[in-house]
């Protein structure tokens, strides 16, 4: 079985951050906060094998793309297999809580080309 690459757009980077200093700062849990990260990013990790075993987002444009998503604990990570490179590109990391129509939205596109 081969493995994929597995590579942060720099959006993913920062709702990282994002989840980090909410879960610290506001709700003072900073190793609550560590933790929530530390099991986002081995799930995430896991991509590496078999990447398109979870579901296709089912809005547009979405969909179209070939965007999957990755549900840990109450997070979502969303994610392109770009299998002509074995290269999995994370787009986004949100509370699942959250408007996800409205935080794809201001996604930048440009992350997402085919």
């Amino acid at each position: 079985m081969s493995t994929w690459k597995v590579v942060y757009t720099e959006q993913a980077e920062q709702d990282l951050r994002e989840i980090y200093e909410y879960i610290a700062f506001p709700l003072l849990e900073p190793e609550i906060g560590k933790n929530q990260i530390r099991r986002i990013m081995v799930a995430v990790a896991g991509l590496n094998q078999m990447p398109l075993r979870h579901r296709l987002y089912d809005k547009e444009p979405w969909y179209s793309k070939g965007l999957r998503v990755l549900p840990i604990d109450n997070y979502l990570a969303f994610y392109l297999p770009v299998e002509t490179h074995k290269t999995v590109a994370v787009i986004r990391i949100m509370y699942g809580g959250r408007s996800i129509e409205a935080q794809l939205r201001l996604t930048d596109t440009d992350q997402c080309a085919d």
